[in-house]
């Protein structure tokens, strides 16, 4: 049987622990797990740990976590996807699998055709639900640590203050994905369902991205980034 394996959102260490009422509701009421059995945890900080439910009540979880041990390794490769924001799902499944593919930062790009449009409490709310996409992925995949998602942004912001040792940019009219020397870090720049404009590409240009395409078949905005990190991975990270 595999062991269940819950991200807290809590700094956690050996010893007993009552778990956040979130993931207490989950375990007890919803996978019904009960006294003795074995549950593997992680906090975000990159360490795991071992232990055993010593109480599971109507709202009450206690555990006692009696192992530590380091997580899973993260990429050689540093990776910042700037994604154009798209609707419902498709964002979703951007970060989902932007997650699992070792994404370490996930900026959400405002563009010209870029057709959400996020204020106030409602921007808090996705970023609320965003955040918990990349933990389930994370408690999925094995990650010990969540990548960071930054919030809406410009893209002329974005382009100003992001830093990595390669930029590129996916345009399907660009030269294929050219070999470059291997970078300890990447900005991966992808544009919205109605993809980004000439001028936007030139603007990401002008900050030294390098447009680059994928091959000869056009790919949808949530099809790009799995497609990119995997070859990402596969040429200078942990594939």
């Amino acid at each position: 049987m595999r062991l269940s394996r819950f991200f807290i959102d809590a700094t956690l260490s050996l010893g007993q622990h009552e778990l956040p009422e979130g993931q207490a509701h989950y375990i007890g009421r919803v996978l019904r797990h009960a006294v003795g059995d074995a549950v593997q945890l992680f906090d975000g900080s990159g360490q795991e740990y071992l232990g055993e439910l010593i109480e599971v009540g109507k709202k009450n979880v206690r555990v006692e976590l009696r192992e530590s041990f380091t997580g899973q390794t993260e990429s050689p490769l540093h990776t910042h996807l700037g994604q154009g924001l798209s609707r419902g799902e498709r964002m979703d499944w951007a970060i989902q699998k932007a997650t699992e593919l070792g994404a370490n930062e996930i900026s959400l790009i405002v563009s010209e055709r870029c057709e959400v449009r996020l204020k106030d409490e409602r921007a808090d709310k996705r970023m609320a639900h965003w955040r918990q996409v990349a933990i389930s992925a994370c408690e999925q995949c094995g990650r010990s640590v969540l990548p960071i998602i930054h919030p809406p942004i410009s893209l002329n912001e974005w382009l100003v203050h992001t830093s990595a040792e390669l930029k590129l940019v996916l345009h399907p009219v660009a030269e294929p994905w050219a070999s470059h020397p291997q970078p300890k870090s990447l900005a991966l720049l992808i544009g919205p369902e109605g993809g980004l404009s000439d001028n936007e590409v030139a603007l990401a240009k002008s900050h030294n991205f390098h447009a680059a395409r994928l091959g000869p078949r056009v790919l949808r905005t949530e099809t790009a980034p799995v497609a990119a990190l995997s070859v990402a991975q596969q040429l200078w990270g942990d594939f």
